[in-house]
């Protein structure tokens, strides 16, 4: 949707923001809603909204009415960090939303504070509460990083006791833009699971949904589930189903690649449908085999150091 958010997580963005995108070269809602209808047509099912954060972007509403009605589309869920998302959540319920990403790093104000540079959490909480109230499925996304937030993955968890939500636990990524130096990964899935059964002994392994991209599980008795992501090891990439639009319309095959092809510049420059959905269809037939491959495609002069928000994160 945007490159924009309104908050500030060291781990996406310098504290300053970003070189913002200009308007003429994000994507206007008409074209956003012709790629997601040519591409429902070409039998994609669900479509997930993200930013930046969604709802900063002005109008958001109509596009996402518009967008529910598409023949063909079973699916409708949104990404988002909740800070102005509670306004909108009956709306939401009432276009057919039944899913909603919650990205929560932490359930302690300060640490809140510390991580995202904004006095939100008390809005973001409001959202969760929000969702559950109008029974939209919730899940949690929190990103596991050392030093910052590992002392928050058990009352992560423990949320799970009494509210039907999925809190999944992400790898920490290198889309940082530049905002700080990756030193590679000190929490990964393997390390992440040891150390929720040390505390929880119990915890049994669920099946987990086809193409699902988080392993799941769940403290016996316990209302909700937990899932981790292992987004950085990329262990699930050979039953990954997902493309990805950034919002100036660069088709992704992969989190990791550079770009494939800019499908908002084939609008632009009228290109017909066939040949849209004839490069679409080329572009998903030669994909990298994993996120490894993607990433190791990528030029020189173009690491993966981008900002997540930029890349619908």
């Amino acid at each position: 949707m945007t490159d924009r958010c309104n908050l500030r997580c060291f781990y996406c963005m310098p504290e300053e923001g970003l070189n913002w995108l200009s308007r003429t070269e994000l994507m206007s809602y008409d074209e956003m809603l012709q790629i997601c209808s040519l591409l429902v047509k070409m039998g994609i099912d669900k479509i997930r909204i993200t930013g930046g954060e969604p709802f900063v972007r002005k109008d958001i509403m109509p596009f996402l009415t518009a967008l529910s009605k598409l023949y063909g589309l079973n699916e409708l869920t949104i990404t988002t960090n909740g800070v102005l998302t509670a306004p909108y959540v009956k709306e939401l319920k009432a276009i057919g939303v039944k899913s909603v990403n919650l990205s929560l790093d932490t359930l302690d104000a300060n640490r809140f504070f510390a991580i995202t540079s904004r006095d939100e959490f008390a809005n973001v909480m409001a959202t969760l509460d929000e969702l559950l109230k109008y029974n939209i499925e919730v899940k949690i996304n929190a990103v596991v990083m050392d030093g910052k937030n590992v002392q928050d993955i058990m009352p992560l968890v423990e949320l799970t006791k009494n509210l039907p939500v999925s809190v999944r636990f992400i790898e920490e990524m290198p889309f940082n833009g530049d905002a700080h130096i990756y030193n590679g990964l000190k929490w990964d899935h393997v390390r992440i699971l040891e150390e929720i059964k040390k505390h929880y002994p119990e915890l049994k392994k669920l099946d987990d949904p086809l193409f699902s991209t988080s392993h799941n599980y769940q403290v016996a008795a316990y209302a909700g589930t937990v899932g981790i992501i292992a987004a950085y090891s990329r262990t699930f990439c050979g039953t990954c189903n997902r493309i990805r639009i950034t919002p100036v319309g660069e088709l992704k095959t992969c989190l990791y690649d550079g770009g494939i092809l800019n499908i908002k510049d084939m609008i632009r420059r009228g290109d017909s449908v066939d040949m849209l959905t004839k490069t679409m269809m080329d572009a998903f037939g030669t994909r990298a085999k994993d996120g490894w491959e993607a990433e190791g495609l990528r030029p020189a002069n173009n690491s993966v150091h981008e900002s997540m928000a930029t890349i619908g994160g």
